[in-house]
């Protein structure tokens, strides 16, 4: 079973992600912000993060150039999802190694169809 980490302050939006790709047949692994999820990857890196970019203590950004700086692991599939939905914002996300990018609010066939264009359905 593939495994995702979910990356947001909102625990809301984290109960929503986690429904959808646990349907979808992904184990789950919740993180509030990017330091977190930085723990969470060096005790066990997951397959795929859905990202949150506005975070407190270490913003998505922060995050996903930390992990994409570590040496000598299997890098995830990293979704940025978030309500910054600007080209630049876009591009900078993709730049610093963002496989895909998700606007807020989402739903299952977007988080599906996604999830499908990078190879993890």
């Amino acid at each position: 079973m593939k495994s995702c980490l979910v990356v947001d302050d909102s625990k809301v939006i984290r109960k929503v992600a986690r429904r959808i790709l646990e349907e979808l047949g992904f184990e789950v692994i919740e993180a509030v912000d990017g330091k977190d999820a930085l723990e969470t990857c060096e005790r066990t890196m997951p397959d795929a993060v859905l990202l949150d970019w506005n975070m407190p203590v270490m913003d998505g950004l922060e995050y996903l150039k930390a992990v994409r700086a570590l040496e000598g692991v299997e890098q995830p599939v990293v979704v940025f999802c978030t309500t910054e939905n600007d080209m630049s914002h876009i591009r900078t996300a993709i730049e610093a190694g963002a496989n895909e990018y998700i606007m807020k609010p989402f739903d299952r066939e977007i988080i599906e169809a996604k999830f499908s264009q990078v190879g993890l359905l």
